[in-house]
């Protein structure tokens, strides 16, 4: 399965990867109002205009996406989804550790989804703070230290 950038062809698949992951698994923890704000940020349009400052990469198997991994600034995980009939796959894991290849400083954050938290976990984030909120979407912060280069 190779993982790649995201290109103008893969945004509508990519937008409604994210939107039934997060259908699946968040949605039904947060009010409309955090399903609304998600709905926006995950829009293919979103994508796109993101695409330019922002590092996504997704994994592909036979053509159709199977995960996307956002990098904002090369240090927060602004989104990290696998297509529910293919999570519990490594994908989550491979995505993560491409995105890491691209990593600036010394820390990477993300706000996780509750949901999530375990996954990141596997990952090597720890938990950096309070439960937040913001537009109706819940989350934990969280942060995982990169060993520093020599």
């Amino acid at each position: 399965m190779p993982i790649r950038k995201l290109t103008h062809d893969d945004l509508p698949c990519a937008s409604n990867l994210c939107m039934d992951a997060f259908m699946q698994a968040v949605a039904p923890s947060l009010s409309a109002q955090g399903v609304e704000t998600f709905a926006k940020v995950a829009a293919a349009q979103a994508f796109a205009e993101r695409m330019e400052g922002n590092l996504i990469l997704v994994c592909v198997e036979d053509g159709t996406i199977t995960g996307l991994i956002e990098l904002k600034e090369g240090r927060h995980v602004a989104m990290l989804f696998v297509a529910p009939g293919w999570q519990r796959n490594g994908i989550g894991m491979r995505l993560m550790r491409a995105a890491m290849e691209h990593t600036r400083g010394e820390v990477v954050t993300v706000k996780a989804s509750l949901s999530s938290v375990a996954a990141y976990e596997k990952y090597g984030f720890v938990l950096s703070g309070d439960v937040g909120e913001f537009a109706g979407l819940v989350y934990q912060p969280m942060e995982k230290r990169l060993p520093l280069m020599s």
